[in-house]
């Protein structure tokens, strides 16, 4: 249904999970896919497992030089054409305000909420010039309501929901959409790998599928259809929306 022959998208935090999952359904829907990721062996080797093979480029966020960089690559290859940029890159911390320092506070900012900043900047002047584009920012289920133990987190997500509908209303008549993704606990190699932590993996494992009101967790390409209609023109009319993707966990809240 949703055909991006023709288009260039970028995609950071591409190296695996949701962002691994979105590159791969944009690349199958016909998007060029610039992988971007600081783990270059994981993006790497998700760009060439693209139907048509995505271009990789070592990419930090938190950086905003090495961002401005990276779009000034895309840019250059594709002859100022820049169709889709999806924002997906983030970090997690689990801490209350007794528990969280204001480092922490400052390592999420940098990369949940400037990564954003920094991504867009510099990409958004030609999505303005070519009349067309979509933004899309990935926030969290913890962007709209609160979390326990997940202060630095929340904070940075609404952040990211704020910013979204902010771009949206900036420039509304640029041609140009910006849309958040809100989405529930999903099963990542990130969440697979912190569950491992916990004295009963098993047990946390059931408490955080609990959580969603269907009792199981997402998974990355649940995610990944969210982002390909946010990409498409179908979803011409949508913009400063955060499209909840949680499995019923805030239909009580």
């Amino acid at each position: 249904m949703f055909d991006l022959t023709g288009k260039i998208a970028a995609v950071t935090g591409a190296g695996s999970g949701i962002g691994a999952a979105i590159a791969k359904a944009l690349a199958d829907a016909g998007a060029k896919v610039y992988v971007l990721d600081r783990d270059a062996a994981a993006g790497q080797a998700v760009a060439g497992e693209l139907k048509s093979p995505g271009i990789f480029i070592t990419t930090d966020v938190s950086d905003a030089a090495n961002c401005k960089k990276a779009a000034e690559t895309i840019l250059h290859q594709t002859g100022g054409q820049i169709d889709i940029l999806v924002n997906n890159a983030g970090i997690g911390h689990v801490g209350t305000v007794l528990t969280t320092t204001g480092a922490d506070l400052d390592r999420l900012h940098s990369v949940n909420v400037k990564g954003v900043l920094h991504m867009t900047a510099p990409l958004l002047p030609a999505m303005i010039k070519n009349g067309r584009g979509s933004v899309i920012n990935l926030a969290s289920i913890g962007g709209v309501v609160g979390i326990r133990d997940r202060l630095a987190y929340c904070a940075t997500k609404f952040a990211v929901v704020g910013m979204t509908k902010c771009m949206a209303l900036d420039h509304a008549e640029s041609g140009v959409r910006f849309n958040a993704i809100c989405p529930g606990r999903v099963e990542t190699p990130f969440v697979a790998a912190r569950l491992k932590e916990y004295p009963d993996p098993v047990k946390a494992r059931q408490e955080m599928s609990a959580t969603q009101a269907i009792g199981r967790m997402g998974q990355p390409d649940e995610i990944a259809a969210a982002a390909l209609y946010l990409a498409a023109d179908e979803s011409a009319f949508v913009t400063g929306s955060e499209l909840i993707i949680d499995g019923g966990w805030s239909a009580g809240k």
